[in-house]
């Protein structure tokens, strides 16, 4: 048998390419300025995100004292944890050139980021001393160090300046300054002569250290950021006498407190502040060191300010109405015509709050059934369903309070719902309900009939208009009554249902994948045409991974859109030779997934809330819903195709693993940018 090594991509290394691809939109020349420092925004907050779920994973693998394989696959923890390591360093002195890159270009266009050392300009100075005094200073919480006293515990979510005072050729006195969140990062000054200036936050404390520690007499003062990262598991308590929302608020509080997995700190700061952080802060070998630059926290730059540059940014699109569907209509009387497909952003998310809004007002809906993973800060959604509880209606919402880092914002909402008379369900034990539909109920002609959507997405209006997700309309009553006896299952976990038409995880999804893998496999074993075409974020699962292997040796032709990790390795000669895969990362996040199976006229046609890891096939509840219209089906077979023609961002997957650009072979082709031409040529 092939070596490990040779048959799959580590998830964690493939991730790391991921987040490289990322940062290849940073440094790309064709994207918009402010737009390349956007990017190196997502790169720094996936990068945090990473540290603190899949680096803590590994680590606590490395000091439990086992080697990993088994939860690892390729390496063993502690070799894992030294290539991540060397790859993060590698990645993050890139990101710091890139960033430099772009304040020059950003210089050319008149704009300006100073920093303690430049301000020059008498207005700029006063500026900032009256900012300082005004909006900073009561929010600032400065720290004096020393070696009798306990270090304070660092927060996870908080950026720190470490300050070094010289107080004597042989005595230093060291301080933390804790940089204020309640206080925008960018903090922008006056126009000058037509130029716009910006000082970050920290540079703007640096500028006022003097005020902040007069009292001391010393010779010089410095200070330098760092920041720690801590693991972001939960450890939810088991007393029975305490409601699950208690424990998980409990459990978001305690994060805080969660062991150190990474330290990043300015390369520039001295050596002995940098070892005496350390020893106070009993940072191990084994933890990730990382040196960083001048500004951590970087994943801010997600919200630099854009200054009234339109041209700097891409254009905004004005989101193409579903030919047929006005939000105008009366929806229910639109779905109970015929199913119509919401893709997002390229529609607007408002379909779905239309459709619930009609829903809580409508006197024959009776009932309102809704799975929500992730809901948008101001929720339009949950205000929605509070409309339509308070008109009457039984509404039942199935929330996922352990929605990684969305924990605190879902438990808000859902002590919202639950005080307006909102059934809510906490979920199955062991498992996340990360399935994404909705089922309402409808008295039509003394009978009640099914109204739904099934999506591929979060029901977050925020994300919507940054993520590409499909959503299907339907009044199938075939397909309806599966989805009702899913939510069957979440309220009473101990029936596991038959589904005739959807596929469910973790019970059913995965033997009905494997199994129209199979039925590909003996087409092609025929000598008949046998083709597998995949959108997926991730492909992790071995078994699965394995499975396209086979069909691949068979002679099935598989193409697959990858965005983020992708286990499989495309090409091999005897092992992949039929599989190409490729990742597109454009201005938005290709986020739905979507399986084909079958040659030109014969597709099986499904979308997913579901990726190929072994999470979602085995330890979440998804929900996959074949596609029976046949004009939804060709418009899921035209839009996976022009992603799969991209000549201009996607990445080719290989055993290289170098991310390089596929080459275009005639006119270029930018996926994102034909979709959107697709559906307005839809409405000719």
């Amino acid at each position: 048998m092939t070596n490990q090594k040779e048959r799959y991509i580590n998830r964690e290394l493939s991730w790391l390419q991921f987040n490289a691809r990322v940062l290849q939109e940073a440094a790309d020349p064709s994207v918009p300025l402010l737009e390349r420092l956007r990017f190196i925004g997502i790169f720094s907050n996936n990068l945090d995100e990473f540290f603190k779920v899949r680096y803590a994973t590994v680590k606590r693998i490395s000091e439990a004292g086992k080697g990993g394989r088994k939860a690892l696959g390729v390496y063993k923890a502690k070799e894992l944890l030294e290539l991540i390591t060397k790859q993060v360093i590698a990645q993050q002195s890139e990101s710091l050139a890139i960033l430099d890159e772009v304040y020059s270009k950003l210089e050319k266009e008149n704009i300006f980021v100073l920093n303690e050392t430049n301000i020059t300009n008498t207005l700029h100075k006063e500026f900032i001393r009256d900012f300082y005094l005004n909006k900073v200073s009561p929010a600032l919480m400065a720290i004096v160090l020393n070696d009798n006293k306990p270090m304070p515990r660092l927060k996870d979510s908080s950026a720190y300046l470490a300050v070094k005072m010289k107080l004597s050729a042989t005595e230093n006195k060291y301080a933390l300054l804790e940089i204020p969140r309640s206080v925008y990062r960018f903090v922008v000054l006056p126009k000058v002569e037509g130029k716009d200036y910006i000082i970050l936050l920290d540079d703007l404390i640096r500028y006022n250290l003097n005020s902040i520690f007069d009292i001391f007499s010393y010779e010089s003062i410095e200070a330098h950021m760092i920041k720690i990262t801590r693991d972001a598991e939960l450890d939810i308590e088991s007393d029975l006498g305490v409601s699950f929302l208690e424990k998980l608020s409990k459990s978001v509080k305690n994060r805080a407190d969660g062991d150190p997995v990474r330290f990043v700190y300015d390369k520039k700061i001295a050596a002995d502040t940098l070892s005496f952080l350390m020893r106070k802060m009993d940072v191990e070998t084994n933890d990730s060191v990382i040196p960083g630059g001048r500004y951590h926290f970087r994943r801010d730059y997600m919200n630099f300010p854009n200054l009234g540059r339109k041209e700097l940014l891409y254009a905004k699109e004005k989101p193409v109405p579903i030919k047929g569907v006005s939000l105008n209509d009366k929806l229910f009387k639109k779905v109970a015509e015929k199913d119509f497909l919401q893709y997002a952003p390229y529609h607007s998310f408002s379909y779905i709050i239309k459709f619930l809004r009609e829903a809580a007002l409508d006197p024959q809906v009776k009932t309102i059934k809704i799975t929500i993973y992730r809901l948008a800060k101001v929720s339009h959604v949950a205000s929605s369903l509070i409309n339509a509880a308070k008109n009457g209606k039984d509404v039942t919402v199935q929330i996922e309070l352990q929605a990684r880092f969305d924990e605190t914002s879902n438990m808000e909402y859902a002590k919202k719902m639950q005080d307006e008379g909102i059934k809510l369900i906490f979920g199955v034990k062991g498992l996340k309900v990360h399935s994404k539909v909705c089922l309402v109920e409808r008295f039509e002609d003394k009978k009640i009939k099914l109204y739904g959507f099934i999506s591929t997405g979060n029901f977050n209006s925020a994300t919507a208009k940054i993520y590409t997700d499909y959503t299907l309309f339907t009044s199938n009553q075939q397909i309806l009554k599966d989805l009702r006896k899913v939510f069957n299952f979440l309220e009473t976990n101990y029936i596991v249902n038959k589904y005739k038409h959807l596929l469910v995880s973790p019970h059913y999804a995965k033997n009905a994948f494997l199994k129209l893998i199979d039925k590909e496999i003996a087409k092609a074993k025929a000598g008949l045409p046998a083709e597998i075409k995949l959108k997926l974020n991730s492909i992790t699962s071995y078994k699965m991974v394995d499975k396209l292997y086979e069909a691949s040796n068979a002679g099935v032709k598989i193409q697959m859109i990858v965005r983020g990790i992708c286990c499989l390795i495309p090409g091999v000669e005897g092992m992949s030779e039929n599989i190409e895969a490729i990742s597109i990362v454009d201005k938005y996040l290709e986020h739905p997934r979507l399986m084909i199976f079958g040659a030109k006229g014969e597709e099986s046609v499904y979308i997913s809330s579901s990726d190929w890891m072994t999470r979602n096939l085995d330890n979440r509840v998804e929900v996959t819903c074949p596609i029976y219209d046949e004009a939804i089906k060709q418009e899921l077979i035209d839009t996976f195709l022009i992603c799969w023609n991209d000549t201009v961002k996607a990445r080719v997957y290989s055993k290289k693993q170098d991310n390089s650009y596929r080459k275009p072979t005639k006119k270029p082709v930018r996926s994102q940018v034909e979709t959107y031409e697709y559906y307005i040529n839809k409405l000719q």
